[in-house]
């Protein structure tokens, strides 16, 4: 059964997981838990290097995955370029999501407040 395992600050879309379906073959998706989750969330920005902080992150890719199964990797630049070396390291695909942005501008209560909205388009992988 392919996964994807989801080092991302948020829950997928209905669009995001009918594409990984239809487009890659995944099965199931697999979200990091709470403590791992607030981990790669909340990257402290006084690090000087990333490696040591990422170890709990890279441990639960290799621990959860298989050759063949995607990452869709989303995140801090420093730990996402971490997270999709041992990505391929691992024969685990890396992805991003790509989006479309609409931008509205309305009027409430007498201020004009501009609301993007983001549409799924595609994944496409890490090169």
């Amino acid at each position: 059964m392919k996964k994807m395992l989801l080092f991302f600050s948020h829950k997928l879309t209905d669009s995001q997981k009918a594409d990984a379906k239809r487009s890659w073959g995944v099965e199931e998706f697999l979200y990091l838990p709470s403590d791992l989750q607030s981990l790669f969330s909340n990257v402290p920005p006084e690090l000087e290097s990333l490696k040591e902080y990422a170890k709990p992150l890279t441990g639960f890719l290799k621990k959860n995955s298989k050759e063949g199964d995607m990452a869709l990797i989303q995140g801090d630049f420093g730990l996402v370029n971490i997270l999709v070396k041992e990505a391929e390291k691992n024969g685990v695909i890396p992805v991003y999501s790509t989006t479309k942005r609409e931008a509205v501008e309305k009027e409430i209560e007498g201020k004009s407040v501009k609301i993007s909205k983001f549409e799924h388009i595609r994944y496409r992988r890490y090169e």
